[in-house]
């Protein structure tokens, strides 16, 4: 944890001339923008940020504050709600730390070192490979990185019908979707099928079929997405003479009397801490040389991969899977952006030649890249596994400022602590990663008002549907704060990656519940890169906000726990958000890492997401995520939650419990690579000498009103 107290001017100017990145001394302008977390309840005592622009930069970094007795804290992205990120002396900010590359695997299913792959810029013989790729390569390292935050702020492309349910303001209500702080939850004693307040959507199916036959799915009251296909199509000759037919995207539903979303970064979900505008950017050119060489200028511009109807939905992969290497201070969103507008050569389903796009198993936006050393869960995990068990290589530096390449064959004890525990070990700066194809996914949300006398058969309903679904299908229900002045909601998602015709039967199966009338349905065919907005289009949060966290892995969710999760959340202040995620599947193929098997046989995660004002005191906004989650869930809970879930003021026996038999294991590889606990602004309960602290010693302070 960090000490109030001011860099000296030598000290300062040592540090500027020990690395070629930026430095910012506390009182510069630009240090409140690097030090910035995402939970505005983080004290930053530091006394300077570094942005170094590699791994030689992190390196000196750390040998100066070990010659200075000074202690270092590491930032990736800033959405770890704890703040570890930014309790140390010097804040190392990996920020500008943003190649990326991805290759095919070789014929033996090998992949280039990262030691092999230049960083663009770099000087020096290197032995082979090309520099690593980037969008923004043309612009200096120095520059700011407010142009990429702008796209990254904008989520409602995840669904336009979503984002006019939940903003029914538009942008000329920029309060709209922000419920007064003390406000109560809405709870009426009403009929099941009462007709509801809030407004009934039936999502227009954004995808066009091949077939010239109109298909409806309706849930048993009536609510139904027409999926009206496009007669028109056009022959695109492919560079092998062949001939590929693409079929345009169907005319896009009349929205003339409906405002826009809310685009104000007043209510924009997890918005940066600035007062920019929070328009969507404009169209980026692909890098991919397979792209470009594309006649009529294909895949000129993502908005063409991301149209359901093109022609990466009907090609087929000639790779199971491939490798991207990035930088640490690539944010998850902008690797899913790079992998969607660089596709790999596929085979299209009309003969011609194709392409589609590889996406690394992560959890959804917006998460930073440390998610690859803490577990990492979202919509690909039930297929691929978590994020840490994707990981095929590091870049790591050490605590004593060592510079290691770290996999299966080099530091082993090390690569097996690091996917899953790897904050307390080193900073990782470059990361290769297998990433998987998916042309389409059919996926979307299912909105119900929460009423407590229906919400637990909603939620039996759910687990029955999804009890034994294969990996292909990700799925989860959530509670959570409803727009302005209406009811909370019980909130289905589901994702099945793969096309409509197969995942279609799992839609049927969920939306037959008629307990209460279904406010919205948009389940379609659309792009993975727009599916992974869609839990922070829910969510609805915002940067700033106070946020607590915390979570679980569950064996199973009998009918008692259901009751009781529904009469609790009913008391719950707006702003809390309860969710149960189905797990299994590829997570049970993996144990040569850290996350032990016991974790990985979980049939659900759990999680409560609370948010609320930063000048708002109210003490339910902890205690009932305390109460569900240490109580209520007790009966099934099996140790603690995945490593990435870790949040603020965590006991140091639940943070224990992540790795359960692997916890002896995972001291001795620390005492082995950090014997004094360099890296002690992190999750990691112990001191030095191996004895257990609590939180506040290793953790930023709250901020006080």
């Amino acid at each position: 944890m960090a000490s109030d107290i001011s860099l000296s001017d030598v000290l300062y100017q040592e540090l500027r001339s020990t690395v070629r990145g930026d430095t910012y001394r506390r009182g510069d302008p630009s240090f409140l923008e690097y030090s910035g977390m995402f939970n505005g309840d983080v004290k930053v005592s530091a006394m300077a940020v570094v942005c170094p622009l590699d791994a030689l930069d992190v390196s000196q970094v750390i040998l100066f504050c070990r010659k200075h007795s000074i202690s270092a804290s590491v930032k990736a992205g800033g959405y770890g709600t704890a703040g570890w990120a930014v309790g140390g002396d010097i804040i190392i900010d990996l920020c500008k730390i943003t190649d990326i590359d991805i290759e095919p695997p070789a014929a033996d299913g090998s992949f280039t070192s990262i030691r092999d792959m230049p960083l663009l810029g770099s000087k020096g013989k290197v032995k082979v490979g090309t520099p690593l790729l980037d969008r923004v390569a043309a612009v200096a390292n120095t520059k700011r990185r407010r142009e990429d935050d702008e796209e990254l702020r904008y989520y409602d492309l995840a669904s336009a019908t979503v984002a006019d349910f939940l903003y029914p303001g538009g942008s000329s209500a920029p309060f709209a979707d922000r419920p007064p702080v003390t406000r109560r939850r809405l709870e009426f004693a009403a009929p099941a099928l009462e007709t509801p307040q809030m407004p009934t959507y039936s999502a227009t199916s954004e995808s066009s079929h091949v077939s010239n036959t109109t298909l409806s799915s309706s849930n048993s009251l009536g609510s139904s997405i027409p999926m009206v296909s496009n007669p028109l199509a056009s022959n695109l000759p492919s560079m092998d003479g062949t001939t590929t037919v693409v079929v345009p995207p169907s005319p896009l539903p009349d929205t003339s009397s409906k405002p826009p979303p809310c685009l104000s970064s007043l209510d924009d979900p997890f918005s940066y801490l600035d007062d920019t505008s929070n328009s969507p950017a404009p169209p980026v050119a692909s890098t991919s040389r397979l792209a470009q060489s594309m006649p009529n200028a294909l895949f000129a511009t993502p908005s063409f991969l991301e149209s359901p109807t093109n022609i990466l939905t009907y090609a087929m992969p000639i790779y199971s899977h491939a490798f991207v290497t990035f930088g640490a201070g690539k944010r998850q969103k902008e690797i899913d952006q790079f992998s969607a507008e660089n596709p790999l050569e596929a085979t299209s389903l009309a003969g011609g030649r194709g392409a589609v796009p590889y996406h690394i198993p992560s959890a959804a936006h917006p998460v930073g890249s440390a998610i690859m050393i803490l577990g990492g869960f979202g919509f690909l995990g039930r297929l691929h596994g978590l994020s840490s068990d994707n990981l095929v290589e590091a870049e790591v530096v050490l605590a004593d400022g060592q510079i290691v390449t770290v996999n299966h064959n080099e530091h082993p004890d090390l690569w097996w602590a690091l996917r899953g525990a790897g904050p307390a070990f080193g900073v990782v700066t470059r990361y290769k990663a297998r990433a998987y194809p998916v042309p389409v996914v059919f996926a979307g949300n299912l909105i119900y008002r929460f009423h407590r006398a229906t919400a637990p058969s909603l939620i039996k309903h759910f687990r029955d549907c999804v009890k034994g679904a294969p990996r292909e299908l990700y799925a989860n229900v959530l509670l959570t704060a409803g727009p302005a002045g209406k009811d909370s909601l019980v909130v289905i998602q589901m994702c099945y990656v793969g096309p409509k015709v197969k995942g279609q039967e799992f839609l049927q199966a969920i939306s037959s519940w008629d307990g209460e009338q279904c406010l919205l349905n948009e389940v379609d065919e659309k792009s993975f890169l727009h599916q992974q907005d869609s839990v922070a289009q829910v969510l609805r949060g915002k940067a700033g906000n106070k946020w607590y966290i915390r979570s679980a892995l569950i064996s199973s969710l009998p009918d008692d726990i259901v009751n009781k999760t529904v009469l609790q959340f009913a008391d719950t202040p707006v702003g809390c958000t309860w969710l149960f995620e189905l797990a299994g599947g590829a997570l049970c193929d993996f144990e040569d890492n850290c996350i032990p098997k016991a974790q990985r046989q979980a049939s659900f995660t759990v999680a409560a997401l609370h948010q609320w004002d930063i000048k708002f005191q109210d003490p339910r906004c902890v205690h009932s995520a305390e109460e569900w989650i240490a109580e209520t869930l007790a009966p099934v809970t099996l140790g603690g939650p995945l490593p990435s879930f870790l949040g603020r003021q965590e006991p140091p026996g639940r943070v224990i419990a992540c790795y359960g038999e692997n916890w002896a294991r995972l001291c001795e590889v620390k005492k082995k690579y950090d014997p004094d606990n360099f890296f002690r602004n992190t999750f990691w309960p112990l001191n030095a000498e191996g004895e257990i602290i609590e939180p506040e010693e290793h953790e930023p302070l709250h901020i006080q009103f």
